[in-house]
């Protein structure tokens, strides 16, 4: 799907900004920052459009928040299993030791976790550490 059509499955308007970011993610194979985003942007576009922008995705059900081990903050794309205010990316994020990449295992789901009596699941992740291909190679 192009970037227009999500946008406005969304239900938001299309914006050049929106546009621009979205395009960005769906050429990206990675997970991506503030800064990742904002450097691939033509001049012009200030952060507080870029933060905005990220966060409307994220309400939205577009782009969701990749959990990192320094509580640094990356995006990626949502699949379409995602809706609005819930998001259902339950999937493993593997973090390249030696380029520093993340990357979405969309086939590899996050073990189901069996929780003491009284406790509640709101959310689970799971990243794991390694080589990836390209650096294997």
């Amino acid at each position: 799907m192009q970037s227009h059509q999500l946008i406005k499955k969304a239900g938001l308007s299309l914006t050049e900004a929106r546009k621009l970011i979205l395009d960005i993610f769906l050429e990206s194979t990675a997970a991506l920052s503030h800064h990742d985003i904002e450097s691939r942007m033509p001049e012009g576009f200030d952060r507080v459009t870029v933060y905005r922008t990220l966060q409307t995705f994220v309400q939205k059900a577009i782009i969701h928040h990749v959990p990192t081990t320094d509580n640094t903050i990356l995006y990626a794309l949502c699949k379409e299993e995602c809706e609005s205010g819930h998001h259902h990316d339950n999937h493993v994020h593997f973090v390249c030791t030696s380029c520093q990449t993340t990357n979405c295992l969309e086939e590899v789901i996050v073990p189901v976790v069996n929780l003491p009596k009284g406790f509640r699941l709101t959310q689970a992740e799971m990243v794991v550490k390694g080589i990836c291909d390209a650096c294997n190679n």
